[in-house]
């Protein structure tokens, strides 16, 4: 996976406030209201998990400018919530698959030693959007009822390795390496419980896994790529857990050090220091020790360099003069169809008959597409009592998802047509400096990997943008076989494109045409069909307008 370093003439931000205390430690005793990397959506939906330094922070210097605006913060503010616009750069090659995995780091250390403070200091320095902060705090054992009466007695040992579900901790942190989307449980501190929610972390170019015990299982070792160990005196730690519970949560001096000296201390003893031998970087003195953060920070920088693809300049050159596959289907070219496209391309045609005519189109392009769903036999009775031998959809539910702008315009035709219809959006612009695609925001239904998911754009030239919609769809756990990417104006490079990466995508279109010119803009082609739908300025030269998306 890709993350390149950002830029240096990116905008700065005022001077950051007083640093917060350092983290306060881990285990059951740590506030159930901490802040986490991912933001919940509160409609049913899943959107984009990225963690960056929160606003106001001190910016490190950068090496190449991302696509958003210099003039302005990369931020897009809602009413719900901060977005964060730095876009993320493909993670896979032209083949559609991952070319390497994220970048691992594991901070351990005992409870109360600094590890999360040191963790956001490493992220803020890194000044990258596509850090994914994973805690172990999330993956306690679900306790059983003479558990839960030992917690709330504080005799349960929250601080042995068999209380963390180090199965579950393995299987999301490989998920999330292989670029996939991974629901991750949230503990409820207060009951010592697991919560009926998850929270979904996705889009991580690097990870940074936290706990006290995250040396502590061979396996887990085995899939981080640098090991931190935070060392901490044991006087400091105390200090701080006393201040804490006392402070925070109104306990007494009597059971604070009563739980130190009957769990924590021996636990560390046994468990957690040994583990220091296995760390590649050992930082004293925790969050104070800025010179070892700023080497592990510049150390990170290297590997994103290495890490770096191009994926759009693979395409331009791949797969030529062969045959259109067969999982294209172009609806046919009837005098109706060649007369509406023969509207939209005029460069005359005013922009009340544009849309007009592009809906018009779109509707039949959807109509086309759904005769591509399963669908099984079925009897159902007529008003006359008598039996009728027909057809209904055999699948669970259908989801439309929309690349940003230009998709959208297709929704209305798909909720004309599909009833209860649920909808997804992708964001995805062009990098002006690097020519690559980026990822910038994504909300998803929740379940969607059980439905068949449309997923359109109104025009698809190299299919970079096409390939990364649908690897998003693909690391949700859609099934390739039930994507279906459909586009009003396709080139023959974008078909191929999308078609050699992933064969059991099923591509529908109204029309082909057969040449990219050196702008890839689609020759003879449509224009830019965003800034001839809404009637804004033309796209920067370029940028597709499948890949040169814009958040209005």
């Amino acid at each position: 996976m890709a993350a390149p370093p950002a830029s240096a003439d990116a905008p700065r931000s005022p001077p950051p406030p007083p640093p917060p205390p350092p983290a306060a430690g881990d285990g059951p005793d740590r506030p159930a209201d901490r802040s986490e990397p991912a933001r919940e959506d509160c409609s049913n939906a899943e959107s984009l998990d990225r963690l960056l330094p929160p606003v106001g922070a001190r910016r490190s210097p950068r090496k190449r400018t991302t696509s958003q605006c210099k003039s302005e913060p990369p931020l897009l503010r809602t009413s719900k919530r901060t977005i964060y616009t730095a876009g993320r750069p493909p993670w896979y090659n032209e083949h559609g698959t991952q070319s390497k995995e994220a970048f691992a780091i594991g901070l351990g250390g005992g409870s109360a030693s600094g590890k999360t403070t040191v963790a956001r200091m490493i992220i803020e320095a890194l000044d990258v959007p596509w850090v994914v902060l994973l805690s172990m705090d999330s993956f306690y054992k679900v306790l059983t009822t003479q558990q839960q009466e030992q917690a709330a007695h504080n005799n349960f040992n929250f601080d042995h390795p068999d209380a963390f579900d180090f199965d579950l901790i393995v299987s999301t942190l490989k998920k999330l390496k292989q670029g996939k989307s991974v629901k991750v449980p949230v503990y409820d501190f207060t009951t010592h419980s697991r919560k009926k929610d998850w929270k979904t972390l996705y889009g991580a170019n690097v990870i940074i896994f936290e706990g006290i015990m995250a040396f502590a299982d061979k396996t887990l070792l085995e899939l981080l790529d640098m090991k931190i160990f935070v060392d901490t005196d044991s006087d400091i730690r105390l200090v701080r857990r006393l201040r804490r519970d006392i402070s925070e949560r109104g306990r007494d001096i009597e059971g604070v050090i009563k739980q130190y000296n009957k769990f924590v201390k021996p636990a560390f003893d046994q468990y957690i220091q040994p583990t220091m031998r296995v760390a590649d970087i050992v930082v004293p003195w925790g969050s104070g020790n800025t010179v070892a953060i700023d080497l592990i920070v510049q150390h990170m920088h290297s590997q994103l360099e290495e890490r770096e693809l191009s994926v759009r300049a693979a395409l331009a050159s791949a797969h030529q003069c062969h045959p259109l596959p067969r999982t294209l289907s172009v609806l046919k070219s009837t005098p109706q169809v060649r007369g509406m496209h023969t509207i939209i391309r005029d460069k005359e045609t005013s922009r009340d008959e544009f849309i007009f005519y592009s809906k018009r189109l779109m509707r039949l392009l959807i109509e086309h597409a759904l005769s591509f769903l399963p669908f099984q036999d079925c009897v159902v009775q007529t008003p006359q009592g008598q039996d009728y031998a027909g057809k209904c959809y055999a699948g669970k539910q259908i989801t439309g998802v929309s690349i940003l702008r230009a998709g959208e315009t297709m929704e209305p035709a798909l909720r004309a047509v599909c009833k209860d219809v649920r909808i997804g959006t992708i964001l995805i612009q062009t990098n002006q400096h690097t020519g690559e695609p980026e990822l910038h925001y994504l909300r998803l239904p929740k379940d969607i990997s059980d439905d068949h998911v449309i997923l359109m754009d109104c025009t698809v030239s190299t299919g970079a943008a096409a390939m990364m919609a649908v690897r998003v769809l693909l690391d949700h756990d859609v099934p390739e076989d039930k994507i279906f990417l459909l586009s009003l104006l396709m080139a023959e490079m974008g078909v191929h494109s999308v078609a050699y990466a992933f064969p059991r995508v099923r591509i529908i279109t109204t029309a082909v045409d057969k040449r990219v010119n050196d702008l890839f803009r689609i020759i003879p082609g449509i224009g830019n069909f965003g800034d001839r739908y809404f009637g804004t300025d033309a796209a920067p030269d370029g940028s597709d307008e499948e890949e040169a998306a814009s958040t209005s």
